[in-house]
């Protein structure tokens, strides 16, 4: 055996033994945070319980603060569904409803956070183009696309691009491949933003050509969610990654106590290198999304790759989180030095728009984007998500669309990951059914895709699923792309796709008296989860 084999082999033991004890340890913390934050309001429950002598004059200001709150939960800019089981509970069982949602449902966009976002964007959003040319192009092809694209820059201030190739990925573990490539050609840095990473073998891979390029003088970052990460990995892995030269950050560490952010995770996924090249999409880097551990039957996941003008996008959001996601840190101050102009020839004509979603305004950005797929279509729109946990807005604009005529079909795992929320998943098929909304399961297993595409004309590929949490709660992206083989690539995913899927939709065109009734009180509790 040569010495380099020896290396490897050695190099390889250390982090399965690493990965162990960090599994465990991500574990256990996560078990104490959950035991603790329990405990915690438990015991400010049993403390009003028991302070008799002072009940009436608390349970008059309970009353008065739940009112407040109730008011303060009304006023706020959100849909009517995620409104209203809150203030049901708040009022029904006061103290009791008022903990829970300080404790869970407080969407904790502080003054202090915010105002580090918007300080953060105020320097990264002028560094985009406005593109105003490429909007008259798209608008000119296909004038209902560009309005989508309008809305995308108005309200997210990401433009639509034209000298961009996008490649999509039907398989996970190609986009893997095709990614570690483009890792090791990086001249520059590379920037890596994931919202679960899996101290295993997927991201040994990626690490070893990491260190590689650290050698080699390149700048590499690696920037990850630590709820998402938590059953993977433990906070010992960024002195890991510190120590061989990898820049690495945790976005919202979870940990007991009244966190006034941790509904508001990182969910997205980014990797850009050098600024000319970035992939996304809804992989995290962990065993299960590449079919090496099978823990929900078999895994599907989709991804894309940008090489152009477009990657300035994905490097803008990902630089908006490592310098807003992370208090007390030393930010960029030379933000254009990642932002080169380059000579660039794209081999296809194609209009990308990628994009990026936060919790720090009140636009829904990603729903919109997906209701607007569904009101451009007029043959066909297929959409596919791992959960599916939608507003009223949301149901309504499918069941229109399917109204209208057009071909509308959702794709839901066929396995779980999570049974109760596939549970309440399930119960809300029957609104979509009922208005002529096809719904398919899965039958492999566990579909964790985030896309739609509609008419052969554009498409979507990223981070969002169709749920509370990503819609309205975590750090999304996602990309719009119109007028290129990917979006014709990505319908004959869908295709394929259906031909694994067991088609449900008359198994839930007519559910009895009970099964109509329990998927109210599933619906009613999905916002409070």
């Amino acid at each position: 055996m040569s010495s380099n084999t020896t290396t490897a082999a050695a190099s390889s033991d250390a982090p399965t033994l690493e990965t162990q004890a960090d599994s465990k340890n991500g574990v256990k913390r996560f078990i104490f945070a959950i035991v603790a934050i329990v405990v915690q309001v438990i015991v400010y429950f049993i403390l009003f319980l028991y302070l008799e002598s002072y009940w009436k004059i608390i349970d008059v200001l309970i009353g008065l603060a739940a009112v407040v709150l109730v008011l303060g939960i009304y006023s706020q800019n959100k849909t009517s569904a995620m409104k209203v089981p809150w203030m049901v509970l708040i009022l029904a069982v006061p103290i009791l409803g008022v903990l829970l949602y300080l404790f869970i449902g407080f969407n904790g966009r502080t003054k202090k956070m915010s105002e580090r976002y918007a300080a953060i964007d105020e320097q990264l959003y002028p560094l985009l183009p406005r593109n105003e040319e490429v909007q008259q192009h798209l608008a000119k092809r296909d004038k209902r696309a560009a309005n989508i694209a309008h809305y995308i820059y108005e309200r997210s201030h990401y433009p639509a691009y034209e000298n961009t190739d996008i490649t999509y990925y039907d398989d996970a573990a190609a986009g893997l491949e095709a990614q570690k490539a483009e890792l090791r050609r990086a001249q520059k840095f590379i920037f890596m933003e994931y919202h679960a990473i899996e101290n295993a073998e997927s991201w040994w891979g990626i690490q070893e050509i990491l260190e590689e390029r650290v050698a080699a003088g390149v700048e590499v970052r690696v920037f990850y969610d630590d709820m998402g990460s938590i059953g993977f990995i433990n906070t010992d892995f960024v002195d890991l990654l510190e120590s061989r030269g990898i820049r690495c950050r945790v976005f919202n560490p979870f940990s007991p106590g009244l966190n006034l952010f941790l509904n508001n995770r990182d969910h997205r996924k980014i990797t850009v290198v050098d600024g000319k090249v970035g992939f996304t999409g809804g992989y995290n880097l962990a065993n299960e999304y590449f079919n090496l551990t099978h823990p929900f039957g078999e895994w599907k996941d989709t991804g894309i790759r940008l090489e152009g003008d477009a990657v300035k996008s994905l490097t803008v959001a990902f630089l908006e989180m490592w310098n807003a996601g992370v208090e007390k840190v030393t930010n960029d101050t030379d933000f254009a030095q990642y932002l080169p102009d380059y000579d660039y020839q794209a081999k296809e004509h194609a209009f990308v728009v990628p994009y990026a979603d936060s919790p720090m305004d009140d636009e829904q950005v990603g729903e919109d984007v997906y209701i607007s797929v569904a009101e451009y279509a007029q043959d066909y729109a297929y959409f596919v998500t791992p959960y599916l946990i939608i507003t009223d807005e949301m149901t309504h604009a499918l069941g229109l669309a399917a109204k209208r005529g057009v071909d509308v079909r959702v794709i839901t795992p066929g396995i779980p990951d999570k049974k109760l929320v596939y549970s309440i998943t399930r119960s809300y098929y029957h609104s979509l059914v009922r208005n002529g909304v096809r719904i398919f399961e899965w039958s492999p297993g566990f579909n964790h895709s985030k896309m739609s595409v509609a008419d052969d004309k554009i498409a979507t590929c990223g981070t969002i699923n169709l749920d509370y949490r990503s819609l309205y709660h975590h750090f999304e992206n996602g990309c719009l792309y119109a007028d290129c083989d990917a979006v014709i690539q990505t319908r004959e995913d869908f295709e394929a796709t259906f031909a694994q899927c067991r088609e449900v939709t008359e198994e839930y065109a007519n559910p009895d008296v009970m099964k109509k009734f329990s998927q109210l009180i599933l619906r009613f509790i999905a916002p409070l989860m």
